[in-house]
């Protein structure tokens, strides 16, 4: 329980720009391409594709999300290993939060997020430099709910990947379309769970306190 209320009393902080919260999460991702090209729309009729596809392999998402400012990034890469992870950390702290004293990173317990893959990837004083900006929230085991940006993926998935993308470079430029367009309205996630909620609504959740 206290890795929920870790993360939900997080959320509660007001947003500090040099304390980020940042939600991250990456998800996999299939490529696929026509086999015929699609019939154009006409008046009464929608684009039509054939049944028939083709598979070009897949790809990874990896997704940060500030909500408290209705911002969001998606970095597309080949695979997902403990080195991409590390370099995607390392992105996050010397490209996209720069200024930060410390970055309030919320995960999931997936087996290549921790600290570990900073020094599985770079020299130990450069792991040590990225690892000293980034303080680390993990959500409990099957509660990967409780990271927003599983919300956001949710959204990019409908909005963006319901279609037959075929190759890295289309995916980037889709994914960079949806995200500007995102991040232009700042669009965000009004989340009303906190952590005095969870202790009545997950009551059987916690364990039994015998005071007497």
């Amino acid at each position: 329980m206290w890795r929920m209320e870790d993360v939900l009393e997080l959320y509660d902080k007001p947003d500090e720009p040099d304390y980020p919260q940042v939600c991250i999460d990456e998800r996999p991702c299939q490529l696929i391409s026509e086999v015929r090209t699609p019939l154009p729309s006409e008046p009464g009729k929608p684009e039509r594709y054939d049944y028939e596809y083709k598979r070009e392999g897949t790809c990874n998402l990896f997704a940060c999300f500030q909500p408290l400012a209705g911002w969001r990034h998606i970095q597309v890469t080949q695979q997902r290993t403990s080195q991409d992870f590390a370099h995607f950390l390392k992105y996050l702290v010397d490209v996209l939060f720069p200024m930060a004293l410390m970055i309030r990173v919320v995960l999931d317990n997936l087996n290549t997020h921790t600290p570990a893959a900073l020094y599985q990837t770079f020299e130990p004083a450069e792991a040590r430099r990225i690892l000293s900006k980034l303080e680390f929230h993990y959500t409990p085991k099957h509660g990967s709910w409780l990271n927003m940006v599983e919300i956001e993926l949710s959204v990019l998935s409908r909005q963006c990947l319901n279609r037959r993308i075929p190759d890295l470079d289309t995916m980037k430029r889709e994914i960079s379309a949806w995200e500007n367009q995102r991040n232009a309205v700042q669009a965000t996630v009004n989340w009303r769970f906190s952590a005095t909620e969870a202790r009545v609504k997950l009551k059987d959740l916690y364990p039994c306190v015998n005071l007497s």
